[in-house]
């Protein structure tokens, strides 16, 4: 049941915390980390395409794919068609993130999947690409019967909020995880950059905060044939 807000403001919101993550991930990485790299001896600015890929491109981006059904009044062909390819487009992203953090391991001989971020990250990705794919077979093409699309539609919606939710936890533990690494390395723990990581999660979690928040609004008006989702 949707909350008696409408959507557009709520998105705008939205679109001004993300651009502010965005910057504010790009300041650690690129002022306080060294840059970015695919391809350098020093591996720290390989990983450093991890955080920048993963929160643009997995958090933001996917959060702007969920919030285009109710923040675009526009028919609802074209907004299936920005929802799947900004959701394809954020996939693509949080594979070569994860590719890179797999890198950035491997050529500094650091052992892969041994935390719990880890962990989850590999499960996010893994469940996004299910839930990019059944997307696209059952409501995009081929395309399901009316009546499975119909009993599909509740079930597409909790799921990807589900992976989304997951998504913005894990990058949450992800900023704690590196920080920590750091803050044992010597890094000051109420220096300038343990601040900027730690209000960079905070700003992650509030952006999916009011993605979600879009969700449970109200949206513009739709045609007879039209359904809302995520």
């Amino acid at each position: 049941m949707a909350i008696g807000v409408k959507a557009l403001p709520i998105t705008f919101v939205a679109h001004a915390i993300a651009i502010v993550a965005a910057i504010m991930v790009l300041v650690w990485c690129l002022g306080f980390r060294g840059g970015l790299a695919w391809e350098d001896t020093n591996k720290n600015l390989i990983f450093n395409l991890h955080p920048v890929l993963m929160l643009i491109g997995l958090i933001i981006i996917g959060g702007e794919a969920i919030m285009s059904y109710k923040g675009l009044n526009l028919r609802k062909e074209v907004k299936k068609v920005i929802h799947l390819v900004l959701h394809a487009i954020a996939l693509i992203l949080g594979i070569i993130g994860i590719y890179a953090a797999f890198k950035y391991h491997n050529e500094s001989a650091i052992v892969n999947l041994y935390s719990l971020h880890s962990w989850l990250g590999i499960a996010v990705i893994s469940l996004y690409g299910i839930q990019w794919l059944y997307g696209f077979v059952i409501f995009f093409y081929p395309g399901g019967s009316t009546g499975l699309r119909s009993e599909s539609l509740p079930w597409h919606v909790l799921f990807g909020l589900f992976v989304y939710i997951l998504a913005v936890a894990n990058a949450a533990i992800g900023f704690l995880e590196k920080l920590t690494f750091l803050e044992n390395s010597g890094l000051a723990k109420y220096g300038s950059e343990a601040l900027l990581v730690n209000f960079t999660a905070v700003i992650t979690i509030l952006y999916g905060a009011f993605v979600i928040f879009s969700v449970a609004s109200q949206g513009p008006a739709e045609d007879d044939y039209s359904y809302s989702a995520v």
